[in-house]
């Protein structure tokens, strides 16, 4: 009986880390009212520690200014949600992106602003990972 334990943990513990090494960044989100002041992710999953980032966006889908973040944690992370630091109106679009904890001087403490190196956006493959909802 101990030996079948011992190897189911070793099993389960060896396939949890081969799943997180292959796991490859993605949000899912959904258009949402924001009159609590708040932007919910649905869903996701980070290779890394790191940020769910809100910035304002436009039909030209380029990332503008930070309205919010929330911390991430390594793996898939289920109704992540961060608090908006400007208001939203109905109408206006959010880009919900990944970023990483790497390159800032503070673990756990959000410096990013548009452009910098500290906890900058992930890429997958060139790409920036991000998805876009529009408030309702």
């Amino acid at each position: 009986m101990r030996l079948t334990t011992i190897t189911a943990i070793a099993t389960l513990t060896a396939g949890a880390a081969f799943a997180q090494e292959d796991m490859t960044p993605s949000i899912t989100a959904s258009d949402q009212p924001l009159e609590n002041g708040v932007v919910s992710a649905e869903s996701i999953t980070a290779a890394e520690n790191g940020w769910l980032v809100v910035h304002r966006t436009d039909s030209e889908m380029a990332p503008g200014p930070v309205v919010g973040h929330a911390p991430i944690r390594m793996g898939t992370t289920e109704d992540v949600a961060a608090i908006l630091t400007e208001e939203v109106a109905a109408g206006d679009m959010l880009m919900l992106m990944v970023h990483s904890e790497a390159g800032g001087n503070e673990t756990g403490i959000f410096e990013y602003t548009l452009g910098a190196e500290e906890d900058g956006p992930i890429r997958v493959d060139g790409d920036l990972v991000t998805t876009v909802i529009t408030a309702e």
